[in-house]
């Protein structure tokens, strides 16, 4: 497939008489911005596909919905911010776009450290890696890379969600998985990927694991100097043992943290703990939940499936869940359920068929298409207030709870 987006853009863009848009207000787009203040480019505004970013400027300036941007700006050049570069490249180009432009460039002689930011400088550092990698591979198309690789090591959680996006309320009889199983598969994995960015540890409420940081630790030993970041509900504070073992990789830990109030009954015993031991965290509330949880096979025709995937805002998360690697964590929840019909196209088993996990970890990695198991989504879009592609009803009260797990059809 041609890239349409180019990989220099400073020369181009100071000598540019078009309006100049950032493409999507993220995290790593105030480093952009600031890069592009460096080098004397001037930044008119930004855009994003999710319209509830554009109720507030972002870094002192406007932000558009996106498919709006004609009603804006007839002509303009473009400098994506997103790490979903090929989507947002897709989508400019078929509104008659074509001066597109990675932000690779602008971010290769950046001080990062010469400006503050809304998040830590250390949390936007892992960012920016984690986008020029991201930017990297979308220009070598021979590289095989995981921006980041949800590691599921429980399926028990200390809330039950009725919404939850990962499917934890339909668990009767959740369950572990063991670091055994794990580690190998990680290690499967990683001997068939040129890279991985980081590891995300969720769950379910992945401190229910015992062997959680045990985990995490197995991890690191075999991929040193990663970022592990571990997302948890404040439910429970971590023993001792624990952060003692991850103690060694100080840099590479950082806590996401879900503040659901009451709830969240250790949280600020959880934050003490943190903060004693020197980790990074971030503390945030629950906020723009989707409705996406139903499992329902639509019967949807092939190009409707292709538009939910297209729409998809999560078909990059790539989720292990006992033993097998899937693109999103619907399908492999979906699949661990036995909710929907078991079907190899959604998954590679990373555990069997060792001579072949290359080939189909790499198909995986560049489906472009949809997967059979999307076609019982609602599907999960980058903007829950558009019907494209989407059978939900739009943002829900987040965390409202359920007494029971949730009936479904088991395949």
């Amino acid at each position: 497939m041609k890239n349409i987006v180019n990989k220099n853009c400073i020369e181009s863009l100071k000598g540019s008489t078009d309006p100049i848009i950032i493409v999507a207000a993220v995290r790593e787009a105030e480093a952009i911005a600031y890069a592009c203040y460096d080098n004397n480019i001037k930044i008119d505004s930004f855009c994003d596909t999710e319209k509830r970013k554009t109720i507030d400027k972002f870094c002192g300036k406007n932000v558009i919905h996106t498919p709006e941007i004609k009603n804006y700006y007839k002509n303009a050049s473009f400098i994506i911010a997103s790490q979903h570069i090929e989507d947002v490249a897709d989508q400019l180009n078929s509104m008659g776009y074509d001066k597109l432009y990675s932000a690779l460039e602008l971010l290769e002689n950046f001080d990062l450290n010469a400006h503050k930011y809304l998040i830590s400088n250390e949390y936007m550092n892992s960012r920016v890696s984690v986008y020029k990698k991201t930017h990297e591979a979308y220009f070598n198309k021979e590289y095989t890379y995981m921006r980041s690789l949800d590691v599921m090591v429980t399926t028990k959680c200390s809330l039950k969600c009725e919404s939850c996006s990962n499917l934890m309320q339909y668990y009767k009889s959740a369950s572990n998985m063991t670091y055994e199983k794990i580690i190998n598969s990680i290690e499967n994995i990683c001997k068939n990927v040129d890279d991985i960015s980081e590891f995300r540890i969720i769950g379910g409420e992945p401190l229910m694991n015992k062997d959680w940081a045990k985990i995490i630790d197995g991890i690191l030993d075999r991929n040193p100097k990663r970022k592990v970041f571990i997302y948890t509900n404040g439910t429970i504070p971590p023993k001792d043992i624990d952060l003692d073992l991850l103690k060694k990789n100080e840099d590479c830990i950082n806590f996401i943290i879900t503040d659901y109030g009451e709830m969240s009954r250790n949280i600020e015993k959880l934050v003490e703990k943190i903060k004693l031991y020197n980790f990074t965290y971030v503390r945030t509330p629950p906020e723009n939940w989707i409705d996406c949880s139903t499992i329902k096979h639509h019967k949807r025709s092939k190009e409707d499936l292709k538009e939910v995937f297209k729409q998809c805002c999560v078909k990059y998360v790539y989720t292990l869940l006992d033993g097998k690697l899937y693109r999103c964590p619907f399908i492999a929840n979906a699949a661990h359920l036995k909710a929907i019909p078991d079907n190899e196209s959604n998954y590679v088993d990373v555990t069997n068929d060792i001579e072949t996990i290359k080939i189909k970890i790499k198909r995986l990695i560049n489906n472009r298409s949809f997967f059979p198991a999307c076609d019982f989504c609602e599907g999960r879009p980058y903007d829950p207030s558009s019907s494209v592609g989407y059978s939900g009803k739009g943002m829900i009260e987040p965390a409202k709870q359920t007494k029971n797990p949730i009936p479904y059809k088991l395949y």
